[in-house]
């Protein structure tokens, strides 16, 4: 059991996420670090920044993430795992570079990372590392010791992310009038991303028509639909669509948009929706209001009755997952066999991203990956 529960090589475990706002002052400074670089005036941000602004200049993200970590600590501690876990962000406190250099001033020096995103793409995991390698350069520049960081695998098909998923649209179909929930449909939703970075996303083998991204997802909701039809004894159409789209219009992203897909549902004779956010890890601001605000809105418009899935947040399946996946990590780092856990027809996903893995369109410095 003592092996089982061996965490070495790595002595600490950091749990990176996107951040958000805690309070209007900190909207257009948060959307500022996002966007940075961008050249986007502050007014248009304080526009942007309307939907945190409805939510009272706070998102919910930063919560959520407290809440999970607070679970981590709790199954790792009941499991004898002793491994600490740590919290930074990509644009808002607690900032990574600061966490990174907390981590080093306690001593710890092999880094396992947790990015709160399932799915390969640029943005879900390739600037995640960008953002690693940036912290690193600067702790590097104060003359701190060296940290080593690796990256969990993608956790899309992990059974600890899919099964909680599967009991949310079940608990959501719950939610709909008895009269139409056996004939409702399901929307995956997921977040849109430039067609050029889905095609580009996941090791160079996958490139291509929606790359790993689209593969991953579609992969999931079969999974996930395939186990609602078991349960309930009916067979519901399914389709994956998108959300939260924020690049130029002129620029192609991944469609159909969510609200567009209720409007033809609708218009097709659909009696009722059950949208699924399986490309989200926990209920922040772009479910919150992209499902739970617009969308909602415009099936209430409709007249469309419709029910959203619950995101896995801090379900302990999820945390035991997440438990499984850091000791199978290890153990394969210390050359050990291993058993990979994963649902659906694709496997387990690499432990290093390869070369070539969700590039940017401007090359920058990665760490945790071969590039």
């Amino acid at each position: 059991m003592a092996d089982e529960l061996d965490p070495t090589p790595y002595d600490a475990l950091l749990l990176l996420s996107f951040g958000g706002p805690e309070g209007p002052d900190d909207v257009v400074p948060f959307l500022e670090n996002v966007t940075a670089g961008r050249g986007i005036p502050r007014e248009r941000l304080k526009e942007v920044g309307q939907h945190y602004f409805l939510f009272g200049g706070v998102s919910p993200i930063n919560a959520q993430n407290r809440e999970f970590l607070a679970a981590l600590r709790a199954d790792f501690a009941a499991h004898g795992l002793g491994l600490p876990v740590y919290w930074g962000n990509r644009n808002w406190a607690p900032y990574l570079t600061d966490t990174l250099r907390a981590m080093a001033d306690d001593g710890h020096r092999r880094i396992l990372t947790l990015a709160t995103s399932a799915y390969a793409s640029y943005s879900g995991c390739r600037q995640y590392r960008e953002n690693l390698a940036d912290a690193l350069a600067a702790l590097e520049a104060e003359g701190r010791p060296r940290l080593e960081i690796d990256k969990l695998r993608h956790y899309f098909n992990h059974p600890g992310f899919v099964r909680p998923m599967v009991d949310a649209v079940l608990a959501a179909l719950d939610e709909l009038p008895a009269d139409v929930r056996d004939r409702a449909h399901l929307a995956f939703t997921t977040h849109s991303i430039p067609l050029t970075a889905a095609d580009t996303s996941g090791p160079v083998e996958r490139h291509g028509d929606g790359g790993a991204y689209v593969a991953e997802h579609l992969d999931v909701a079969t999974v996930v639909a395939d186990a609602v039809r078991e349960a309930t004894g009916v067979d519901r159409p399914w389709r994956l669509v998108y959300q939260s789209r924020s690049g130029a219009p002129h620029i192609p992203w991944l469609e159909p948009d969510i609200c567009d897909h209720l409007q033809d549902e609708h218009a097709a004779g659909a009696p009722a929706v059950v949208m699924v956010p399986i490309g989200f890890v926990s209920d922040h601001m772009e479910v919150k209001y992209d499902l739970d605000t617009e969308a909602t809105a415009k099936a209430a418009e409709l007249g469309l009755p419709v029910a959203r899935a619950a995101t896995v947040g801090a379900d302990p399946r999820f945390v035991a997952g997440i438990r499984e996946l850091v000791l199978e990590r290890a153990t394969a780092e210390r050359g050990a066999p291993v058993e990979r856990c994963a649902l659906g027809a694709l496997g387990p996903s690499h432990d290093v991203c390869p070369v070539g893995c969700c590039p940017a369109r401007t090359p920058r410095p990665a760490a945790a990956g071969r590039d």
